[in-house]
Formats: structure tokens, sequence, C-alpha cells
């Protein structure tokens, strides 16, 4: 009787921790935009890195309005950077603010103050996510998934 009551309330604690799991991949998820940086010098995702996200009015008039503000987590990701409401189509930039995550560390020496990542959204129903690999002087990314 006790092992069966011992192997109920396991049973029911693994189920309730795969639940805040997921609960809290969904909340990272949320945003129809994520990006993920990770500091390759280091081996370690880059903590407290400003970011911030622009829109091109025009398409090619170099016309950019702010639509997001945010700084990296403790896992170098940004959550809820974007509701669903504000993403539409169109030309997107990602502006890494490298300058300020560096002299945060102590880093005298790198060679982008800042990146910045221009992108086109076709499809605002999809899930989008623009993963950065910064070194202080080299940087690198994709369309991730």
């Amino acid at each position: 009787m006790l092992k069966e009551l011992i192997i109920t309330i396991l049973s029911q604690h693994m189920m309730l921790n795969d639940l805040i799991i997921k609960t809290q991949q969904q909340k990272v998820m949320s945003s129809p935009l994520t990006t993920h940086v990770l500091d390759t010098s280091a081996g370690s995702p880059a903590r407290q890195l400003p970011v911030k996200v622009f829109y091109e009015n025009i398409p090619a008039s170099n016309t950019w309005t702010l639509v997001a503000i945010g700084a990296t987590n403790g896992d170098g990701r940004v959550p809820n950077l974007l509701t669903q409401e504000k993403f539409k189509p169109g030309h997107y930039k990602i502006m890494f603010d490298t300058e300020t995550y560096f002299k945060s560390l102590d880093i005298k020496e790198y060679f982008y103050p800042y990146v910045e990542i221009i992108f086109i959204i076709k499809d605002s129903s999809q899930h989008y996510h623009v993963p950065l690999l910064l070194s202080p002087f080299g940087y690198s990314t994709y369309r991730g998934s």
C-alpha cells in the first residue's frame, strides 16, 4: 500500500514538473520573434546584452521605427520581445549593443560596437528565431527554428 502511494505521488510530481517545463517553454516562445545570443569567446550565454528591434516603414527607405527593446536574460534570450499584434510582414532590424555588453565584462579590445541584422518577414503567422554567435572580433547569425 505504501509502495503504491509513493509511486502515485512520484508519478504526479513528474507530470506536474513536465507541465511546468512546458509552460516555461511556451512563455519563452510566445513572442513571434525570438533571439538567443551566445558568447563564443566565453562559451556561455551573453547575459544582459541590450537589444532593440526596428521596423522599416517603407522598404528600402532606410527609415526605421523602434518597435521593441529588451536585454538578454541569464540564458542569453529575450523572452516576449514582440507581441503577435505588433508583428507584421516587412523588413526588420535587430540591433545588439555589443559595446555595452563587452564593457560590462571589462573587455577592452573588441571590433564591433554593435551588430545589426536586417531580415524580411513574409508570413507574420510564423515564428522567427534569429540567433547571434558573438565574440569580440567576430559574429555569426542564421535563421534558427
